[in-house]
């Protein structure tokens, strides 16, 4: 009989404006990073959003190479799901390592951690936005 190799699993979610994104990360792993089934270098054509995704990665150290991440992001842009893959990877991060690196995170930015609630505020009748009226004349 062959020893069963012990893995550790955590899933996280995080949120941003309409965007949802869902990570699984497995411990102990090759340091991949998948989002929506592509690896994170082919995933967006932005250089600016990867770098962006990245950064909990660099946050983390070493132990980003010894983990592999698995995200799922549905809805919203591309910007907001960026911000969202970002968040969920840094809270999974800091599952597995601890309070320590919790606190770098929010240290550096809370959003990695804390999601940002903030919706679109809805159109409003006789304007063309949210706020925009319809412009009158007095003459």
């Amino acid at each position: 009989m062959s020893a069963k190799r012990s893995t550790k699993i955590i899933q996280t979610k995080a949120k941003k404006k309409k965007a949802i994104a869902r990570a699984t990360l497995f411990y102990p792993g090759k340091g991949i990073v998948r989002v929506n089934g592509f690896l994170l270098d082919a995933w967006q054509n932005n250089r600016y959003v990867r770098m962006l995704i990245e950064e909990p990665l660099i946050i983390a150290g070493d132990i980003s190479k010894k983990v592999d991440i698995y995200v799922n992001v549905r809805g919203g842009g591309f910007m907001g799901q960026a911000m969202a893959v970002r968040g969920a990877i840094a809270k999974a991060l800091a599952g597995l390592v601890g309070d320590e690196l919790r606190k770098k995170y929010l240290a550096y930015d809370r959003t990695l951690i804390v999601d940002d609630v903030r919706q679109v505020e809805p159109k409003k009748p006789l304007g063309r936005k949210a706020r925009a009226k319809k412009q009158t004349s007095y003459r």
